[in-house]
């Protein structure tokens, strides 16, 4: 351990499978710094509200934003132009029966003022050895039998934790994301989306204390 420039705890992780509290993290919701993303680190992260987030020439940096950006499930919005797309049959949905490709997209579609990609070499093949045990799921949008939009993440019980998202058809990604709130509204769950955007406010998303997410993250595991 050693003080950031902030003069706050910054905690180095070793081959110990353990995390600080999430109390510990900075301001930002910087927690931790190092460890591995081996699925058994993967999946207590997750279970704890951690999760890893860093550049491809950085350490791992694992984060615990408080205040925690969330979309209870029976608050999304859908506006009447998205009620038509849902109600007519220009997409069809499927679920983790193309994970890689979804998560490629993600990791190479053109995103306003960002330059690079998260999604790291290093992160796909930790998300997807997270996918062959059964925790990251996808989410896929097909038009005309082409893969055009989709996300991915961690389901740990009735909490899904998003990751990112796609879309190269127009609303793909909106129609994965409202389907995916609907699904976890009949399961009473509720979906992660970590940090605040304002497509994800616009969308029904909203921010709450991170000790009142840790709560539900645990009474839904």
């Amino acid at each position: 351990m050693r003080k950031d420039s902030q003069h706050n705890p910054m905690f180095f992780l070793s081959e110990r499978l353990e995390f600080p509290s999430v109390e510990k993290a900075n301001a930002e919701g910087l927690l931790a710094v190092g460890g591995d993303l081996s699925p058994e680190r993967l999946v207590l992260a997750y279970q704890n509200g951690i999760f890893p987030w860093f550049n491809e020439d950085s350490l791992i940096l694992w984060w615990s934003p408080d205040p925690r950006m969330v979309l209870f499930p029976d608050k999304i919005k859908i506006s009447k132009s998205m009620q038509q797309v849902l109600n007519g049959n220009k997409f069809r949905l499927t679920k983790n029966t193309c994970f890689e490709k979804v998560l490629e997209s993600c990791s190479t579609i053109k995103r306003v003022g960002q330059e690079g990609t998260w999604i790291t070499d290093e992160m796909k093949k930790a998300y997807l050895k997270l996918h062959e045990k059964g925790y990251a799921k996808s989410y896929e949008v097909w038009e005309d039998e082409k893969l055009v939009g989709g996300l991915y993440g961690v389901a740990m019980g009735n909490v899904f934790c998003g990751e990112s998202m796609f879309s190269s058809s127009s609303n793909a990604s909106k129609f994965a994301f409202v389907r995916l709130a609907q699904e976890y509204q009949e399961k009473d769950g509720l979906i992660d989306c970590q940090l605040y955007t304002k497509h994800l406010e616009s969308l029904g998303a909203e921010e709450i204390q991170r000790a009142a997410f840790i709560e539900i993250l645990q009474s839904h595991n």
